[in-house]
């Protein structure tokens, strides 16, 4: 008795009282012999329940899921209330060809000039080689594709040697490299490159298919059930303008981890700080591309996958609508908060490839109905003018609840900048719920991912999983189907105050993470660990974007007293990838402290 606790519905909600709640998740921090010695507990027959429940009570499961009475029906899949198509941007044409739409992308850049002595030395003021960079040095025959792979894969020779257990690429093909730089060095001597991608580097994170390369999931045996044959769409879509696909990039096993962390091929370190977690689950993705080996790479977010690597290391990381890009030919199929989507150096590099592996499958857009696809041009003084019509969302007690004091500062200082320099409008907002939002993602996220692997789980293959996966999955296992229900009744209800945030700004703004890159210990290397409170302040400001399908992207705003970067997390409304793409350019400019250059970087486009 006593234990019943009832919500008033969303709509209800007087939004003057709610109070803002810190996390405060309790688990043990494990890694080595105890966390095999956890493992074995949290598998045995009545102990492993007993510690699961108590896990799942410290932390408000039942109470949240079980023990209250939520009033709004559940919400299966995002059900967004018909948009205004984005105006004042460049729309595209999602069922023409992707070389098109880059064509048309490329139309709403400022014109290219190159430097006088071809381009900054990157010595002197660091910045990175844009992709519109490489197309000029190709089309001006300074280098061709094929020697830029060479320089690509000597790099990734030395990066192995001194790195053997770091790896950013798990599969990778140097010959098929050599071929594919081959066709596209003959392509610029003839005059006919397929698009400005043409020639670019791109990596593949490894749960998204990219023939001939096996899709792992940085497992030691999905590759064993689930053949390859084909590319994703995304990667197809890539392919057909030309790009270099160099590989597939590690990630942290099955995506069920935040730091990256991986004891089957070696755990992905961060280019500006090689002792730390580069983030995850898109850790390669994130590394190479910060690294300078790539221009670009997929990476897949369920739950921050691109942004938190994005920000951890110092890059630029777009999340789309749910159903705006394919998850076709990827690991996450059936998912109903994961989205494929580019991590790249620059905003306008990710425009280029987003603009390239958008379109929804069919399937996800007869009940998502999609509004239109849209760029905003950056080339024309209107797009600084719509700046200042902007409202952003701040909560500012969540805002604050960071780790360190300079990741907020920092992002305050941007924002503040906007202010001045656009006449962006700053309001105050409250969200509700935020402890009820990480839960019913969790438990959506979770179960989703059980569902999708449980018949080989089932056959025996789990055993061969890392051990901070088997306890995710322990947990996992735990949750029943009356709790994915109650999960899904707050989803509709945190859509709901999401939706009416959105009639009074246009973009909801947070640092990306509440953290940034943490330390690897040490006893991680061999084993891996389960830190729950390190993962709560990485995910802390995104799984909202997941649980409800919203747009989103982070973009490198400074450093801490340490040198790591710190990055700014833009949510969008539904289909608004546009907005937040505009917005984000606008930072990029105004973000006053200069990039430092990573500790770990090569220069293959020089190659000095």
């Amino acid at each position: 008795m006593g234990k019943k606790r009832t919500m008033l519905p969303a709509s209800e909600i007087d939004l003057a009282e709610v109070k803002y709640t810190p996390e405060n998740i309790i688990a043990p921090h494990v890694t080595g012999f105890w966390l095999k010695l956890l493992v074995k507990l949290i598998e045995a027959p009545m102990i492993g329940s007993f510690i699961v429940n108590q896990m799942r009570k410290n932390n408000g499961v039942p109470e949240i899921l079980t023990n209250t009475a939520i009033p709004e029906n559940p919400m299966f899949k995002p059900e967004f209330p018909p948009q205004e198509p984005e105006l004042g941007f460049v729309c595209l044409d999602e069922d023409g060809k992707p070389e098109d739409r880059v064509e048309l992308a490329l139309k709403c850049f400022p014109h290219y000039i190159p430097d006088s002595t071809w381009i900054p030395d990157l010595t002197a003021s660091f910045r990175y080689w844009k992709i519109r960079d490489y197309a000029y040095a190709y089309r001006s025959k300074i280098t061709t594709p094929s020697m830029v792979a060479e320089r690509f894969i000597s790099a990734m020779e030395e990066f192995s040697n001194a790195n053997l257990s770091a790896p950013t690429l798990i599969s990778f093909d140097p010959d098929e490299v050599r071929r594919q730089a081959v066709a596209s060095t003959q392509r610029f001597s003839e005059g006919a490159p397929l698009s400005v991608l043409d020639g670019i580097f791109v990596a593949i994170k490894d749960d998204i298919d990219c023939y001939p390369h096996p899709s792992k999931g940085a497992s030691k045996w999905v590759h064993e059930v689930r053949q390859v044959n084909s590319d994703a769409v995304c990667v197809s879509r890539l392919r057909s303008c030309g790009v270099i696909l160099v590989g597939k990039a590690n990630m942290h096993e099955l995506g069920m981890g935040a730091t990256g962390n991986n004891p089957n091929y070696g755990t992905t370190r961060n280019p500006h700080a090689p002792e730390r977690y580069t983030g995850g689950s898109s850790s390669g993705s994130a590394a190479i591309v910060a690294s300078g080996l790539c221009s670009a790479a997929l990476g897949t977010d369920g739950g921050g996958s691109i942004r938190i690597p994005s920000s951890l290391c110092g890059v630029v990381g777009l999340k789309t609508t749910l159903g705006r890009t394919s998850l076709a030919g990827s690991l996450w199929e059936a998912s109903t908060v994961t989205i494929i989507g580019p991590i790249t150096a620059t905003v306008e590099d990710a425009v280029l490839v987003y603009a390239a592996i958008l379109g929804s499958s069919l399937v996800d857009r007869i009940p998502l109905q999609p509004s239109l696809p849209c760029l905003p041009n950056l080339s024309s003084n209107e797009a600084s003018n719509a700046l200042g019509s902007l409202r952003l969302g701040k909560y500012t007690e969540w805002f604050n609840d960071v780790a360190s004091v300079e990741i907020s500062e920092k992002c305050d200082a941007v924002l503040n900048r906007l202010s001045q320099t656009y006449g962006c409008k700053m309001v105050e907002v409250v969200i509700p719920d935020l402890r009820e939002m990480r839960i019913a993602h969790i438990v959506t996220f979770g179960s989703e991912g059980l569902c999708s692997f449980n018949p080989d789980l089932e056959d025996g293959k789990g055993v061969r999983l890392t051990y901070d996966t088997r306890t995710n999955l322990a947990l996992f296992r735990s949750f029943t189907a009356s709790e994915y229900v109650a999960a899904q009744r707050i989803r509709r209800r945190l859509l709901y105050y999401h939706m009416e945030i959105f009639k009074k700004v246009d973009v909801i703004v947070t640092p990306t993470t509440g953290m940034t890159a943490p330390v690897i210990p040490q006893s991680a290397l061999q084993v891996g660990e389960t830190n729950l409170q390190v993962l709560g302040r990485l995910m802390q400001f995104v799984t909202s974007a997941n649980l409800l399908g919203l747009p989103a992207i982070s973009i490198p705003v400074g450093y801490d007293k340490q040198g790591l970067p710190i990055g700014l997390q833009l949510i969008g409304r539904p289909w608004g990838e546009a907005t937040i793409l505009q917005l984000a350019a606008a930072v990029e400019e105004i973000c006053p402290e200069p990039k430092k250059k990573p500790a770990t970087f090569y220069d293959i486009l020089k190659g000095n």
